[in-house]
């Protein structure tokens, strides 16, 4: 009973005084810009330039109305209500997305909720990014077949603060100073203005208990209207069936989206197209528990290849967007690899060019003497820069020229280093290397399976030693072929390599 008399004290001095918000169990006064970074909150910003719907009113806004801007890239699946689109063009919005912490990075297919994001950001609007420390640990239904394994709370944590990390290197530099003026650095403002903060729902759920949450939200739940959600129905015609746990997880987050609105004026809430139920929760909640109007809901489609499949695994799982789970040359390679009938379409969703530089990029594919990939190579430049900034961009087009066989880089012991982990790779000794033939050291490290299909590919000059192609079948390997007396590089065509550490 003293808890829940503490919570309700709490939340009634949220209401009542103008002059603080709480985040992450600090009050911080409207006044004084702070800067701190904690397990559960990353932000550096002055509070009332967030809380305040004075100074919001006052931000500059770029003459694009960022739901037409969404709507021409092929980024607006669908709006809980039309108003959207007027409120974008004469209000500035705060606007929030969800990531649950199920893994330590996130994944080509929350890319996508990122960019939204830093649209709305870059046409002038606030954004969240609400970390689910506390949604994470019961799961989210939405497009699962099975129920999400249990996360121990360790790894919760980690989860949380490699998420936040992530989200705050990518949205502080996903900026474009034509459209948001005065912006410091991590995409705050040089003086009040911040364009995002990073927030996590445990922050608040921690104070919730069973009783509280019944009583201030359950009994606003119709379970009829729970149960017609998409992801529910799914869930229950399916053999393995739906736990109440998952079942209350709309509450879960419909509750987020009522907390936001009331305590920081979040108005908009956005999500995959499969995030529609949870998202309608939330404006349906907001609309009875506070009977007010104002509350907005988004999603933007899955992302999809033209032949329906999703976007965003490869052989070796899903493509990560931290560098410490994929390098940026493997996610540069990912999206150079990009087939001619999905690159315009990506152009559109993944990159912030202009509709006028996509359309003269799809002029050029289709013109004679169109050099191939050309434009893969430009999308894979602009996500890659985005996400991984202008250093993981250098160092994916470095390890790319590293590894083109036939380039006339100059290849060194730290540069082959640097993509090892990229490429299989094996340990010889100096005198299992030293004075074998190409052919024979082609078969002993594995990258061919016999002499005979070495040979073949040699004839056929698909057989490379340091990037240089070998003609005769007879090349024996010397020591001035060792790199920095270390490394060889061998290649079988243009994909298969191997990097050959002599001990």
């Amino acid at each position: 009973m003293a808890a829940a008399a503490a919570v309700a004290a709490s939340r009634t001095f949220l209401l009542s005084s103008p002059k603080l918000v709480y985040l992450s169990r600090s009050f911080i006064h409207p006044h004084k810009r702070l800067t701190f970074f904690s397990r559960r909150c990353c932000c550096c910003f002055s509070s009332s330039s967030f809380s305040s719907p004075a100074t919001i009113s006052s931000l500059p806004v770029s003459t694009a109305n960022v739901i037409e801007v969404l709507e021409e890239r092929g980024l607006l699946d669908a709006i809980t209500s039309e108003n959207l689109r007027s409120v974008a063009s004469t209000s500035n919005l705060k606007v929030y997305c969800g990531f649950d912490p199920t893994a330590e990075s996130l994944h080509l297919g929350n890319l996508l909720a990122i960019i939204v994001l830093s649209w709305f950001q870059r046409c002038g609007h606030r954004v969240v990014a609400l970390i689910g420390g506390a949604t994470g640990r019961v799961g989210d239904p939405s497009g699962k077949s099975l129920e999400r394994p249990e996360l121990d709370l360790q790894t919760l944590e980690k989860n949380c603060s490699g998420i936040s990390a992530l989200i705050s290197k990518i949205l502080g530099r996903g900026k474009d100073p034509n459209l948001v003026d005065g912006l410091g650095e991590n995409g705050v403002s040089s003086d009040k203005n911040p364009t995002f903060v990073i927030l996590n729902n445990y922050d608040w759920w921690k104070d919730i208990s069973l009783l509280d949450f019944l009583r201030e939200v359950g009994r606003f739940a119709r379970v009829g209207t729970m149960i017609a959600k998409e992801s529910v129905k799914k869930r229950l015609m399916s053999e393995e069936g739906m736990s109440y746990t998952e079942f209350t997880y709309q509450l879960l987050q419909g509750y987020d989206f009522l907390y936001l609105f009331k305590n920081m004026d979040v108005n908009v809430q956005i999500g995959g197209s499969d995030q529609w139920g949870n998202i309608t929760a939330g404006t349906e909640l907001i609309r009875k528990v506070l009977q007010v109007e104002g509350a907005y809901g988004l999603t933007f489609p899955l992302l999809l290849k033209s032949d329906g499949t999703k976007f965003g695994k490869s052989e070796g799982g899903a493509i990560w967007l931290s560098p410490a789970m994929l390098s940026p040359y493997k996610f540069y390679q990912y999206f150079f690899s990009v087939p001619d009938v999905d690159v315009v379409r990506f152009m559109k969703i993944l990159t912030f060019l202009s509709m006028d530089e996509i359309k003269e990029l799809e002029d050029e594919m289709k013109k004679p003497g169109y050099v191939p990939n050309l434009v893969q190579r430009r999308l894979a430049e602009e996500v890659t820069r985005f996400v991984h900034g202008d250093e993981g961009l250098v160092e994916a087009l470095k390890a790319t020229e590293a590894l083109r066989p036939g380039a006339e880089t100059k290849l060194d012991a730290a540069t082959i280093e640097g993509i090892a982990e990229d490429v299989p790779s094996c340990s010889l000794a100096c005198n299992q290397v030293l004075n074998s033939t190409l052919v024979d050291l082609s078969v002993s490290t594995g990258l061919l399976s016999s002499k005979s299909a070495a040979r073949r590919l040699l004839k056929q000059g698909g057989l490379y030693l340091n990037n240089q192609r070998v003609d005769n079948e007879d090349k024996i390997i010397e020591s001035d072929d060792v790199i920095d007396g270390k490394l060889l590089l061998l290649s079988a065509g243009k994909k298969n390599k191997m990097v050959v550490r002599i001990s």
